[in-house]
């Protein structure tokens, strides 16, 4: 597939300070893709990305990569608090929460490995910092949602994968997987990237990670998800 990029400018941007080093991933949340483009290219909303993927797997560009794109509002990742000056931000067509949460179509994730798996070569972003609008904004935000195939995209090389945890192993030698870990109110979700370790970021983890099981409640599964994670982030 060689991708076909639309061209659709926002007037919303302005300078990078920072270089490229997130790929952050949201929902547009409204009802049609059309509506959510016409406001992120309208100058008083002060809103928009870099890229919109639409249902049948159109790519809309709105803001050229070399420059910082207003997508992230208030948010926080690995350290990084001005994720807008390091980011690249595509939103993905679907209603959301909001209006009807649905499954994202076959043609967008055909897009978006295509996208992502450029983005990602040209500005060598680390699978780790591959993350969605709930993940750098807990408190706030739930997109792309739990409906996202994130596996999908980590089967790509893009993003990283959860697959490796299997529930019946026990007693992992790795030194990850502490009583620390287990712990509720241990702060090791802050070494994956998350600000705090609090409701709202395993929520988002769980969105993320452990999606059959969204719950806001930390327990063994999600710290022997989260081992598996911090160990292929290390390598």
């Amino acid at each position: 597939m060689t991708l076909k990029i639309i061209h659709r400018p926002s007037p919303n941007f302005d300078e990078r300070n920072a270089p490229v080093s997130l790929l952050v991933l949201h929902y547009t949340g409204m009802k049609t893709g059309a509506e959510a483009i016409a406001r992120l290219c309208d100058a008083e909303a002060k809103v928009s990305a870099h890229y919109v993927v639409e249902e049948n797997g159109d790519v809309y560009q709105l803001v050229d990569e070399s420059k910082r794109a207003w997508h992230a509002g208030v948010s926080f990742w690995r350290g990084l608090r001005n994720v807008n000056a390091n980011s690249i931000g595509i939103e993905i067509v679907n209603p959301g929460h909001e209006f009807g949460y649905r499954k994202f179509t076959d043609a967008q994730y055909k897009a978006l490995i295509e996208l992502c798996g450029g983005i990602k070569k040209r500005h060598n972003i680390a699978d780790v910092n591959i993350v969605g609008h709930s993940d750098i904004a807990p408190e706030r935000k739930a997109d792309p949602g739990e409906l996202f195939d994130w596996e999908l995209l980590a089967k790509n090389n893009i993003g990283l994968s959860s697959s490796g945890y299997d529930p019946k192993i026990q007693g992992r030698t790795s030194q990850i997987l502490d009583s620390r870990i287990k712990s509720k109110n241990d702060s090791s979700l802050v070494e994956l990237g998350y600000e705090f370790h609090d409701e709202g970021a395993i929520t988002a983890f769980q969105r993320h990670w452990r999606q059959d099981k969204v719950n806001g409640q930390w327990d063994d599964e999600c710290g022997q998800i989260l081992a598996n994670l911090l160990e292929t982030a290390g390598r």
